[in-house]
């Protein structure tokens, strides 16, 4: 399994593991992720690694098919100015590869910042730490495990 996977078994935590066949030609990920498990893509949620004022790697989960505001991470994480993290940088930091960056069980545990709309949901799906797998867990579980904070973090 992947580290995401062990991590929130290792927590003992209450969660659904669902995979589905990936395609490699599929434009976007959150899309073929909701269609494959028939689920609302506001509850499927991205994992997106940001440079904050150029010296610290943050973490920032919202839905998939919204935009992460810079602006809003930035406040969040108490910074001035936000940036997408170059990919290289995510992979050595996170240990994933990109489209499959989970927010359990990163390499260097990084400040972690989930939209508040996850609170809508009794359950939320994140990666599962590779293409095609996800994890269905509680939104209060997700913070509990990556020491995260509820922010709104979305574009409008």
């Amino acid at each position: 399994m992947t580290p995401g996977i062990n991590a929130v078994r290792k927590a003992r935590l209450a969660h659904t593991i669902h995979e589905y066949a990936h395609d490699p030609a599929s434009e976007s990920y959150g899309t073929e992720a909701a269609e494959k498990m028939s689920v609302r893509s506001e509850r499927i949620f991205k994992t997106l690694v940001v440079a904050l004022d150029e010296k610290e790697l943050v973490v920032a989960v919202i839905p998939v098919m919204s935009m992460l505001s810079m602006k809003l991470v930035a406040r969040a994480a108490s910074g001035k100015k936000a940036a997408m993290a170059e990919k290289l940088a995510v992979q050595r930091s996170t240990g994933y590869v990109l489209g499959g960056v989970s927010p359990l069980g990163q390499k260097r545990k990084l400040r972690t910042f989930i939209d508040d709309s996850a609170r809508n949901f009794d359950t939320m799906f994140v990666s599962g730490g590779r293409r095609g797998l996800e994890i269905e867990l509680a939104p209060g579980d997700l913070a509990r495990l990556t020491d995260g904070t509820f922010a709104p973090l979305r574009q409008d």
